[in-house]
């Protein structure tokens, strides 16, 4: 194999971010940074020996892309270790609860498990597509160094997890729940890559399913402390409350529409009339519109208030608590709604019609969408961010909402939305999915989100805002316009677009970091550190073809938190 495929731009940057962070962990994490170190080796042996074999090939995965395994296999995990390491800081200056810390470390390890299993699962695949004749000596080979990385990994989670643990009944729970999710990460990747094929990436896939684990475990972990099975110790504000309850729902909302469609095809069978499934008559379409808004009203004002009031103790209905929160708090909350309206017509109307007339690029108009973004989340992060906070949910309950009308083409809404949102695509949509806009929005959100608590460095939840809105899109204006110099043969990035990305951003943070000193803040963002952040998520930028509206945010955010 030349040396050459053996590290590529990407491979390098994301061992550059890595090493960064390892080498920024105190002593006290020292196991917890042994579990990356491995986990990130493991990755890289995966992605090199899938593509230079394409063993993978079985898979139905995104056209055009690399595998992305080492980017999405370390991505979250890193994200939680610098997470931890910043509580950790809190923990010093008795910011936080050590209960708090504890469940981190969990939330750390079951992710890092998730990523390891899904390894795992890879190599499977990858013996039974081999070679018979080879299938011994590959499976000695393989076996030998699965195994050395999965006793390694699993002793160091072990002895992290025993560490800090009242019994041997506390540690066996810890160990079984972590393991768990380990095999629901394995189960939810196959639903993934078969149920949405040419859609993602494995990396992609990767990010995607251990995010998903992590949130559907976070719900399932203080539900089950609810009922008295074990004590976390720990709570939740309502935004964040609301906020889980919104995309819990949304992401429930197919299952649930399926069992009513199927309820009501018996039933209309059993009565010798329409069947609600048909798609081919006026009656049926209707049907099964009024099935799918009856199980949208159902699972959001019935199943979700439910669902918090039980376990969240939640004494009032959402939509109502929602509405008390705007229309009763700061009047800067009515003011910064009635901006964003303004906003989103004036771009929605606008961008639409440039689009119709293709007298701009499509590439260029996306990065139009987010600048928009930058004026939009800005000003609310600056002045009202709590209000952000729910408002990110709801953008995101909304978007998952419209998705699911656009992919089963409810009545009447399906037809619009698809043409709609057919004019701002690009190569990394689909037919089946478009992800576009919910990776610049989760890619604003999650840093956001991680922030919220305790945070010592200001500059943090502006990681999306930053990398997406004003990094990447300077990048691809200036890049696509004056770019001359490329990256690599067969990329389009080009070294003039990432340094003008690099030096938007910088350029943004100096402008913010004096204005949130005069706010109050205390600023212990390090320059060295930053300057790192910001070149090492430019260099992302330029050289992976993952989405990277979802990983450089991430990946900067993770950086900041140092």
């Amino acid at each position: 194999m030349a040396a050459a495929s053996l590290c590529n731009g990407e491979r390098a940057v994301v061992l550059l971010y890595l090493s960064g962070v390892v080498l920024s962990a105190p002593i006290s994490l020292l196991l917890e940074a042994g579990g990356l170190c491995i986990l990130a080796f493991g990755a890289l042996l995966v992605e090199i020996a899938s593509e230079s074999s394409n063993a993978l090939s079985c898979l139905k995965t995104r056209q055009g892309a690399s595998t992305g395994i080492l980017l999405g296999t370390v991505t979250l995990p890193t994200v939680m270790f610098s997470r931890l390491m910043q509580m950790l800081r809190a923990l010093s200056i008795q910011d936080v609860s050590p209960e708090e810390i504890g469940y981190i470390k969990i939330q750390y390890w079951a992710v890092s498990v998730s990523c390891i299993c899904m390894l795992i699962f890879l190599c499977g695949i990858r013996m039974e597509s081999s070679d018979k004749k080879n299938l011994f000596k590959m499976w000695l080979l393989q076996d030998t160094k699965c195994t050395f990385l999965s006793v390694s990994y699993a002793a160091l989670c072990f002895i992290s997890l025993v560490a800090k643990s009242y019994s041997d009944v506390h540690v066996a729970m810890k160990l079984s729940w972590i393991f768990f999710q380990g095999v629901a990460s394995v189960k939810l990747i196959q639903h993934i890559l078969y149920t949405f094929p040419f859609c993602a990436s494995i990396g992609e896939a990767f990010l995607a399913t251990s995010g998903l684990v992590l949130f559907f475990g976070d719900m399932t972990a203080f539900t089950l402390s609810k009922l008295s099975f074990f004590k976390l110790g720990i709570g939740k504000s309502e935004i964040s409350i609301i906020v889980q309850g919104l995309l819990l729902g949304l992401l429930l909302l197919p299952f649930f529409f399926k069992v009513l469609i199927l309820v009501g095809n018996r039933v209309m069978r059993q009565i010798k009339s329409i069947d609600i499934e048909s798609k081919g008559s006026t009656s049926g379409v209707i049907g099964r519109s009024i099935v799918f808004y009856a199980s949208l009203g159902i699972v959001l004002i019935l199943l979700v208030p439910a669902w918090m009031l039980v376990v969240h103790d939640f004494g009032m209905h959402p939509i109502i608590w929602m509405l008390y929160f705007v229309f009763t708090g700061p009047q800067g909350r009515m003011l910064l709604c009635i901006y964003w309206m303004v906003i989103m017509c004036l771009s929605v109307v606008y961008f639409y019609n440039v689009s119709k007339s293709n007298k701009v690029e499509r590439i260029l108009l996306r990065k139009y969408y987010h600048l928009v973004a930058v004026l939009m989340f800005v000003p609310a992060l600056l002045f009202q961010p709590s209000f952000l906070d729910l408002s990110f949910g709801v953008a995101l309950a909304g978007f998952l909402a419209l998705e699911i009308i656009r992919v089963w083409q409810i009545w009447p809404l399906g037809h619009i939305v698809d043409r709609f949102m057919n004019a701002f695509t690009d190569h990394r949509d689909s037919d089946i999915l478009i992800v576009s806009h919910f990776s610049l929005l989760l890619g604003c959100a999650i840093p956001k989100w991680m922030s919220s608590g305790f945070n010592d460095r200001p500059l943090a939840p502006f990681a999306g805002i930053l990398s997406l809105g004003i990094g990447d899109t300077m990048a691809s204006v200036v890049g696509h316009k004056y770019g001359v110099l490329r990256w690599s043969k067969t990329g389009k990035k080009t070294v003039e677009g990432t340094a003008a990305g690099i030096m938007s951003v910088f350029i943004a943070c100096s402008v913010l970091i004096p204005f949130l000193a005069s706010t109050g803040y205390i600023l212990s963002q390090h320059w060295v550190s930053l300057l790192m952040a910001i070149g090492v998520s430019g260099l992302l930028e330029a050289n992976t073809v993952q989405l990277d509206n979802a990983f450089i945010p991430l990946v900067f955010y993770s950086l900041l938190c140092l």
